[in-house]
């Protein structure tokens, strides 16, 4: 599947103080990257919560690019240029001039690699190549993927993306495919979207990333909040339930156990394979233990559901 992913946002980082102050502005270790190696990670504020979730491209010391969401890009900058005043850096949006394009799937490597310049077997998992050809166009190739299979990102200029798509497209060899195929592949492989499973509200521990919160670091936004977080325990955890009767349970629906709220559905899916309606919650951490039960508002009637583990399929990334 060929997905146009042009929406999401870019921001360049360069200066003599880069790598520190990625390091402060985020939570995962910064400081143990390589060159040409690309981190998961998030930004938050000073009470824990989730401000993004990005991506880390390590191009030098002195360089360093962002990958944002789209509906933050606006926020996201204000909010990276206000803590960028303490540091020697020159923060640049190049949301605008930069495209991006996600070949995803277990062919994507060969399909890929009819059009590209070097053997994509060298891109390791979350690596990147620059000054990559791709149909004859320059581009940055990454092997990150959001959909929980093997995939890369190619990220180009506006002008050269529709030569890139034309060349993937050509002769069937791959076909397009909307965000709302991305949406359901990526809650498949649990992977969370930011306003579902992540916001402001909410820390990346209660989402269930605190692997990538490293909270022995030197001080970073929001370290004290995590720390004590940490400390004390979640109150509120993310789940995956399973319906127990016919329905689909949206996002933002209650989740109920008795007449008590104990939290909310983040994401809800009748997937394709299946009958059952299955989804994420965020509810309060005293009810999260898998096999428990709980209802859920499914417009005018309760549902049954069972707390199950978030893992609904097994990843399949190239490792």
């Amino acid at each position: 599947g060929l997905f146009d992913v042009s929406h999401m946002g870019e921001v360049v980082v360069r200066g003599e103080e880069t790598i520190a102050f990625i390091d402060y502005l985020v939570t995962n270790d910064v400081r143990a990257m390589e060159d040409k190696q690309v981190m998961y990670t998030f930004m938050c504020n000073e009470a824990g919560g989730v401000v993004d979730d990005l991506l880390v491209y390590r191009f030098s010391e002195e360089k360093v690019v962002l990958v944002i969401n789209a509906g933050n890009t606006e926020k996201d900058v204000e909010w990276i240029g206000e803590k960028a005043r303490k540091f020697k850096v020159k923060v640049e949006d190049i949301s605008k001039r930069v495209a991006q394009l996600a070949i995803q799937g277990p062919e994507a490597e060969r399909v890929l690699q009819k059009v590209v310049s070097i053997d994509l077997n060298k891109i390791g998992f979350f690596m990147f190549e620059d000054e990559v050809e791709v149909a004859g166009v320059k581009c940055i190739v990454s092997r990150t993927d959001y959909t929980g299979e093997d995939g890369f990102e190619i990220y180009t200029s506006t002008e050269g993306a529709p030569v890139v798509w034309e060349s993937l497209l050509k002769d069937g060899v791959a076909v397009p495919a909307g965000l709302g195929a991305r949406d359901t592949l990526r809650f498949e492989a649990g992977l969370p979207l930011y306003g579902n499973e992540l916001g402001e509200d909410i820390s990346p521990l209660e989402a269930g990333f605190g692997f990538f919160v490293k909270t022995d670091k030197d001080d970073f936004v929001g370290r004290d909040a995590l720390v004590e977080e940490k400390n004390s325990g979640v109150q509120r955890k993310t789940v995956g339930f399973r319906l127990k009767e016919r329905g689909i349970a949206r996002h933002g629906y209650r989740v109920l156990s008795g007449a008590r709220d104990i939290g909310y559905v983040t994401t809800g899916y009748q997937l394709p394979e299946g009958k059952e309606g299955i989804g994420l919650a965020l509810v309060e951490a005293e009810y999260a233990k898998q096999g428990s039960v709980v209802e859920i508002q499914v417009r005018k009637k309760l549902v049954k559901a069972e707390i199950i583990s978030k893992k609904f399929l097994e990843k399949k990334y190239k490792k």
